[in-house]
């Protein structure tokens, strides 16, 4: 079977003998989300006819020649890999798949989420940047803006409300690269109104990037909805099993990092007071400039709207060693294939336990979109039609102790801080996940000292339910 998508490949990138591993370009197509998880990116014949994508477990490629080098290292030679430290067929397939599923015009993958994070916002707003965000997030990447990337010369500028139009507008400034947010928060759900922060943004060309981690593209795209870049942690529901560690980059490919997105600089007024807004998509790099020719070119001039995801590439996922490999990308691979069907149980579950939760004596708050009294629930009616994802969290009344008994008394949950695997569980974020935020930021994001979140998997809802029961009985005595 040929491959479903129409794939150009592209030229593959140069750089310390390193070519290779460009995410691919697809076009959108009629066919459905399930045809794609399962088809997309993936051609059998260029692969010796494997039904199943294989996992190439090696470290280099044999050039053949001299002169075919020589093309492949200048990113003449189409197809070809040097270096799986930048490209590797098995992760190639992955970047496909979820540039398709995402809408996007590439994408690149990534050893973790974190790594996809980090070098995303790295990538964006290195040479002086700053980045708008709020503080509603997972604790890495609240930890990695709030106290590493000020280490790093990136300015960072905090939003209470990151779609309330007046308080992003007075945010954005002259150094402004991006405006970062979740999709659907962790661990409160709590949902942002994309379209008005993209519409907000790209008045300024700004770019707007999306952790849309919990969603996965098959509950919400961020593309459709003014995205840029959309980044995830693969590890969590795309691949749906726990069982390897990975992360994601998708590109839209319509944001201009051109000289003609520029902001006024009055330090420069002299040369016309404008500047381009992204200078390091702008200036010239020698390993993608044809010196023989004396041709000098930028990303920009390179790549055009898809300089950013070609400099994710060459310069950050090469030069930082965060390529993913093989045999974490075929897993992942081999979980994305039932995204869909594991998705839709696992939500219908998370309403039933957030419904029961809602009900309960003990539990003076549930944070779930999903439910009716949810503040952002029209807002997730509007924009997750299929839910909102399988992460949900609670608060019990009383104190620690009662929220450790009633972890410890659970059995069909696993204390774990992953999320989005097909088993069902359970983790206290104050203590684990968000301990990187002191108490009054934990406060103010809604994590609690007795909060509690879950992370529903594909169980018999009922077992889920006794085993909360379970907890509550511990925690609080028989009913």
């Amino acid at each position: 079977m040929g491959n479903i998508n129409e794939i150009t490949d592209n030229p593959a990138l140069a750089g310390d003998g390193v070519a290779g591993g460009e995410g691919r370009e697809e076009s959108e197509g009629d066919e459905g989300f399930a045809t794609r998880q399962l088809h997309a990116g993936y051609d059998a014949p260029r692969h010796l006819d494997s039904s199943s994508v294989p996992i190439y477990a090696t470290a280099g490629y044999d050039l053949h020649n001299a002169a075919r080098g020589s093309r492949a290292a200048n990113g003449l030679e189409p197809g070809a890999h040097l270096y799986s430290r930048v490209g590797n067929p098995t992760p190639e397939v992955l970047e496909s798949r979820l540039a398709s599923l995402d809408g996007g015009v590439a994408a690149v993958a990534f050893s973790s989420g974190m790594a996809a994070i980090s070098s995303t916002i790295l990538n964006l707003a290195d040479h002086g940047g700053r980045i708008v965000s709020t503080r509603d997030l997972y604790g890495g990447t609240f930890d990695f803006i709030n106290n590493l990337l000020p280490a790093l010369g990136v300015g960072v500028d905090y939003v209470d409300t990151v779609d309330d139009e007046q308080q992003l507008e007075a945010a954005i400034g002259p150094d402004t690269r991006l405006v970062f947010l979740e999709s659907v928060s962790n661990p409160t759900t709590r949902i942002t109104d994309l379209d008005l922060v993209a519409r907000v943004a790209h008045r300024h060309g700004v770019a707007v990037v999306v952790d849309n981690t919990l969603p996965t593209p098959y509950l919400f795209k961020p593309i459709e909805h003014g995205a840029d870049i959309v980044v995830y942690s693969t590890t969590k529901a795309i691949n749906g099993h726990g069982n390897a560690v990975g992360g994601a980059v998708v590109d839209a490919g319509k944001l201009d990092y051109g000289p003609d997105n520029h902001v006024d600089d009055g330090e420069h007024s002299a040369q016309g007071g404008m500047k381009p807004r992204y200078p390091q998509f702008n200036s010239f790099v020698h390993n993608i400039s044809d010196e023989a020719h004396r041709q000098h070119r930028s990303f920009v001039d390179a790549y055009g709207r898809k300089a950013f995801i070609q400099r994710l590439r060459l310069k950050y996922l090469r030069l930082l060693g965060a390529e993913p490999g093989p045999f974490e990308s075929y897993l992942t691979l081999q979980g994305l294939e039932t995204l869909d069907v594991r998705l839709d149980r696992a939500v219908s579950n998370t309403l039933t336990v957030a419904r029961f939760l809602d009900a309960h004596p003990h539990v003076t708050r549930v944070d779930y979109a999903g439910l009716p009294d949810s503040p952002d629930h029209a807002l997730a009616e509007r924009d997750y039609p299929r839910g909102v994802g399988t992460v949900l969290a609670f608060t019990l009344e009383g104190g620690v102790e009662q929220a450790n008994a009633f972890i410890d008394a659970t059995q069909v949950f696993t204390y774990l801080t992953n999320i989005g695997d097909s088993k069902s569980l359970i983790v206290d974020p104050a203590r684990t996940t968000h301990r990187e935020f002191n108490a009054d930021q934990q406060r103010a994001i809604g994590v609690e000292p007795t909060t509690i979140r879950l992370s529903i998997g594909l169980e018999d809802s009922r077992d889920l339910i006794a085993d909360l029961e379970r907890g509550f009985r511990a925690a609080y005595g028989q009913a």
